[in-house]
């Protein structure tokens, strides 16, 4: 808590420090007699030829987070790899072979979606992305290659509803919003795009900066350098729309979801060592999370 609030110091804005009373403080523990109906039907866009780990790692992620029901939309190449990897979920593809050209029709029949990870940036996807972004209107997260999207299609922001959730890492945002020279400059400029989008922002790094479309900020205190490696941001993905198909409003379901991640990211380090740990460790860690949440 000590280094978050000396990295913090000369930061020019107001902000929260989100830690474990606060994670409790949103945390809804299961009805007894709940049934999977009860907990949301998540979408997970994810993967291209070589990449469907992503999707993979993503739905992964979003079972162990809590959604009652998942499909993972994906490229036919993906079909037997999501079908054996992750049998829990259910697979949609695409007329595509290798990359994502099209989603599910009725998609708003989706609590909840999570679009990016591992589709790539050829024209075939942008055009799915663009056609996507128009007709869903659903809680969504967006992040990875969704936001290098957007990024060459700025012109996309203006088609992103209220509260969309989206996740970039440091060069990502520079890529849609600008080049900042320091940490300091790119947290004024998260708070002012949030505010001018009206969506909410993750950045992500040590200490993840949650931005809110009312200008209130977040910064969560959990994680470690071991989560910087690939899988980890597919992870979050994941996470936050499972809990948004849980009907966590987008932004408890941006702070809790970082929360978690990082939590579970510290257990597996504890674990494994913070260069030893997978991303997939990470993942099956969330339940030592939530077993921790339920003790109070």
């Amino acid at each position: 808590m000590k280094q978050l609030e000396s990295y913090l110091a000369g930061f020019n804005s107001s902000y929260l420090i989100f830690d474990r009373k606060a994670a409790l403080a949103l945390y809804k523990p299961r009805d007894p007699f709940a049934n999977k109906g009860n907990f949301g039907h998540a979408l997970i866009l994810a993967g291209s030829y070589g990449k469907i780990g992503a999707a993979v790692l993503a739905a992964k992620a979003c079972l162990s987070a809590g959604a009652g029901l998942i499909t993972t939309h994906l490229p036919s190449c993906g079909y037997e790899i999501m079908q054996t990897s992750v049998p829990e979920v259910m697979v949609s593809v695409g007329e595509g072979e290798f990359q994502l050209t099209g989603f599910p029709l009725h998609s708003e029949l989706f609590q909840s979606a999570g679009l990016g990870p591992g589709i790539g940036t050829g024209d075939e996807t942008s055009g799915m992305v663009k056609k996507f972004l128009k007709s869903f209107h659903q809680p969504l997260v967006l992040d990875a290659d969704a936001l290098n999207i957007i990024s060459k299609h700025p012109e996309l922001l203006s088609e992103l509803n209220p509260n969309t959730i989206i996740t970039p890492h440091p060069k990502e945002f520079d890529r849609l919003f600008g080049n900042s020279s320091n940490d300091n400059l790119r947290f004024e400029k998260a708070k002012k795009m949030a505010i001018q989008h009206k969506i909410i922002i993750v950045l992500k790094g040590h200490f993840t900066g949650v931005f809110n479309p009312d200008g209130s900020i977040s910064f969560n205190t959990t994680g470690n350098a071991g989560m910087a490696k690939g899988g980890s941001g597919d992870a979050l993905t994941g996470i936050i729309t499972a809990l948004l198909s849980q009907s966590y409003a987008p932004t408890a379901a941006a702070v809790f979801g970082v929360f978690l991640h990082g939590c579970a990211g510290d257990i597996a380090a504890s674990l494994f060592s913070e260069e030893a740990m997978l991303a997939t460790d990470l993942i099956h860690c969330l339940g030592n999370v939530f077993l921790d949440l339920k003790k109070n």
